[in-house]
């Protein structure tokens, strides 16, 4: 942590192709296996999709701090990425981004969430279970062929 706070200018917005190096490396920084700049631009074509970023006001600046993708299909939602800033970690910019999206995705008629996570994140896994997430199974080896993938889900 080096003193900012989440508390303060704070806003989230659709994701544009403009904000992708930022959120690359952001996702460098979070994900073993890190999503290409085509992928994030697909999702963000997707129109299942929603991807977001979430920015703070920092002087004149407006940083990138993390993002979240997700799709809603037919009552149901799946988180598929969500990352934060190495700087801003442990300072609720996940919490607010998985308010943000339970409460969008609940105002589009999703009444189950589901999501997986790598089991050894043991941070994301207290994260989502504070939302009422449980475990129903697990992908063995899924993530680079040695970590197990939980797979957790919320319903409403």
């Amino acid at each position: 942590m080096n003193g900012h706070e989440i508390s303060g200018i704070w806003n989230i917005r659709k994701m544009i192709p403009e904000d992708l190096d930022e959120v690359l490396t952001i996702e460098a920084s979070a994900s073993p296996t890190p999503w290409s700049k085509n992928m994030f631009i697909e999702e963000i074509q997707n129109p299942t999709s929603g991807c977001f970023v979430m920015k703070t006001e920092i002087g004149s600046k407006q940083p990138v701090i993390s993002f979240i993708c997700f799709r809603n299909i037919a009552g149901e939602s799946e988180l598929i990425n969500i990352a934060v800033h190495p700087h801003y970690r442990r300072l609720g910019a996940g919490r607010k981004l998985m308010e943000f999206y339970i409460e969008f995705s609940s105002r589009r008629g999703s009444r189950a969430f589901y999501l997986e996570v790598n089991s050894s994140n043991r941070s994301a896994i207290r994260l989502y279970q504070s939302f009422s997430y449980q475990s129903f199974g697990v992908r063995k080896k899924f993530y680079q062929e040695k970590f197990d993938a939980l797979l957790m889900l919320k319903k409403v």
